[in-house]
């Protein structure tokens, strides 16, 4: 009597790896990290500049001080006070409206549009085979009927 081989860790972690899902996800992060720096570029490139005509180019100079004075060194440490860096969370909530923007614009809405598309003419498909499959049907009922009455016109006789 031979017992069942349990498959191992290897072929577990195979089978984990060759799922669609995981591939799908991971062809996802390469592209998210390299649009990443296409939106940091239209960051930096243009939204910054837009924002200098007002004040100054970079956002992660703006803030306000909560407890003053407040005092920050060249290398960027507080020495005193309390400052809220507003501007740098402005700066992150473009980042992240302009990344949502694009992909929904660019990404999801056309591929909404398609599947929908694709829904639609399967459904068209499967309605044309409903009413060939129910026209058949039809006509083989209408045969039935005539060999029917030819036998009962035959047996009258």
């Amino acid at each position: 009597m031979k017992e069942k081989k349990e498959p191992g860790v290897w072929q577990g972690f195979k089978a984990f790896l060759m799922r669609g899902n995981v591939v799908d996800l991971a062809v996802a992060v390469v592209i998210g990290a390299a649009f990443t720096n296409i939106v940091n570029s239209v960051v930096k490139g243009i939204i910054n500049p837009l924002v200098g005509a007002i004040g100054t180019k970079n956002l992660d100079s703006y803030s306000s001080c909560l407890k003053a004075p407040c005092e920050v060194a060249k290398d960027g440490t507080v020495t005193s006070g309390i400052p809220i860096m507003w501007g740098s969370v402005l700066g992150a909530t473009l980042s992240f409206v302009i990344t949502a923007a694009v992909v929904y614009f660019l990404m999801v809405l056309p591929m909404a549009k398609y599947l929908a598309r694709q829904a639609n003419r399967k459904a068209a498909r499967e309605g044309t085979k409903e009413i060939v499959e129910v026209s058949e049907l039809e006509v083989l009922k209408e045969i039935r009927d005539a060999l029917v009455a030819q036998r009962g016109a035959s047996h009258n006789e």
